[in-house]
């Protein structure tokens, strides 16, 4: 546990009792402070009284006079679509609002650890896509090469439940917009972002308090080295913006599918081989074509962000190399499932936007496609000229006959749900053929979220297998 230093003998308020505020509630005590707990479910509020916390309704006038600071869920709205009235409630009271990622950072630089003879480092992701994948590369790559390592944030365990860090270790942080948007203190001492496309505009209020949101982990603390994807023009500004020159070691550019040039640090994948260029001259390359957990240009793009990652706290091109071919991929995220007479079947289920299936559809060659769900605004019109290599399209959920429309010559099937999508395309699917979940969709209508979507493309498939 990371316990939450500066509110001793204080009361910190916590709105919201699910993982990450049960380990704030626990981690405020560890520090010596006092949790006043809130949550709208009779459930949570019963669950975190059991545990001995002190529960209070921050929604009753004078909630928050004796209040130090207010932790908010990263799931709970703050501002937009519109003001969270506990949150606005601190407002008005002017008590401080922060989240778990920002206690920690305030925490961790004060912690016993930094007297370790190599303090430890913190690493943190952030993007739209790939960020999972990327997290959980670098932490296997550190874990392989022999340096401790932790993974947390909006993957694996919550911040504050992390263990004490060991000598040299390094923390592994993916970190979503709805945890940089609201964290008072963002100072890691390496930042990723891989990529920006429209995602979470509700609650950001449009795209560009979306970027603004994901800019933060960079805008507000300033990392030591920053990692930037500059394949789009958010990525590009960004980069411009942090240094006077790409000569200065403090960026590292990364790219799938253009090279890169300048004096600069900069590290691209190019027809499946990733280059490490700086100073002018190239110090480092890996062929990515062969390395099965990683297929695809979206994960040459996350090979590159990782690389970089790892590169700079010293770790060696040809560890790096070694480690990324032992890489299974993580679940739901092109996660080949098996394969039976030539047939592979690829579990995407994350691709919850058209962008990330879109990188999907563009990794493998021979396409069956199982698509829809609860379709996003303008479905999936934005996928038209990445069709090519789609056989024929199965369509399922709540907006599968929307996603009919917006195929055009593309053969489609109507299948409803996943068993019959599955049990159809694994039927007409030949030699060669991919059977790919990518669903451009969110999962609620027929799923609590993406991942027992995928948990039943799973079952599915060891079925017919």
């Amino acid at each position: 546990m990371i316990p939450v230093l500066g509110y001793e003998e204080q009361n910190v308020a916590i709105l919201g009792l699910g993982r990450s505020g049960m380990a704030t509630a626990k981690a405020v005590v560890a520090g010596g402070g006092e949790p006043i707990c809130w949550d709208d479910s009779v459930e949570a509020r019963a669950a975190a009284e059991a545990e001995g916390y002190t529960i209070r309704d921050l929604s009753k006038a004078g909630a928050f006079d004796d209040i130090a600071v207010l932790v908010a869920s990263p799931g709970i709205p703050h501002l937009y679509p519109e003001p969270n009235k506990v949150i606005q409630a601190a407002w008005m009271a002017g008590v401080p609002v922060d989240n778990d990622i920002g206690l920690f950072f305030r925490s961790f630089g004060s912690g016993d650890w930094m007297d370790h003879d190599t303090p430890p480092r913190i690493i943190a992701v952030t993007g739209s896509n790939g960020k999972s994948t990327t997290s959980a590369l670098i932490h296997h790559i550190l874990t392989s090469t022999g340096t401790p390592s932790q993974l947390a944030g909006n993957i694996g365990r919550g911040v504050l439940d992390l263990d004490a860090p060991e000598d040299g270790e390094v923390i592994v942080l993916e970190l979503s917009s709805y945890q940089t948007d609201l964290a008072r203190s963002l100072t890691p001492d390496i930042a990723v972002f891989t990529n920006l496309s429209p995602d979470h505009l509700d609650r950001h209020a449009g795209m560009g308090g979306y970027f603004a949101a994901k800019r933060r982990l960079f805008a507000e603390g300033g990392p030591d080295r920053a990692i930037i994807g500059v394949d789009e023009v958010e990525g590009q500004y960004m980069a411009n913006q942090l240094v006077d020159s790409f000569a200065d070691g403090r960026l590292i550019r990364i790219s799938s599918g253009q090279k890169l040039k300048g004096a600069g640090w900069n590290i691209y994948a190019h027809k499946g081989f990733l280059s490490e260029w700086r100073k002018g001259r190239q110090a480092g390359s890996i062929d990515l074509r062969e390395i099965a957990g990683l297929p695809g240009a979206h994960n040459h793009q996350n090979a590159c962000a990782a690389y970089a990652a790892c590169r700079a706290i010293g770790t060696s091109p040809k560890l790096i190399a070694e480690a990324l071919h032992s890489f299974k991929g993580l679940p739901h995220r092109s996660q080949i499932v098996g394969e039976k007479d030539g047939v592979r079947f690829v579990n995407d289920s994350k691709a919850t936007n058209v962008d990330a299936a879109a990188k999907a559809l563009q990794a493998f060659k021979s396409i069956r496609w199982i698509a829809g769900g609860m379709g996003k605004d303008g479905g999936i019109a934005e996928l038209s000229d990445h069709l090519g290599a789609v056989q024929k399209a199965y369509l399922i959920g709540f907006s599968a006959k929307d996603f009919a429309l917006q195929l055009g010559d593309t053969p489609y099937e109507l299948c409803d749900t996943m068993q019959v999508a599955v049990t159809k395309a694994a039927a007409e699917a030949t030699h060669g053929d991919t059977v790919l979940l990518a669903p451009a969709a969110a999962s609620f209508d027929q799923y609590p979220n993406f991942e027992k979507r995928g948990d039943d493309f799973i079952a599915q498939v060891e079925a017919l297998l």
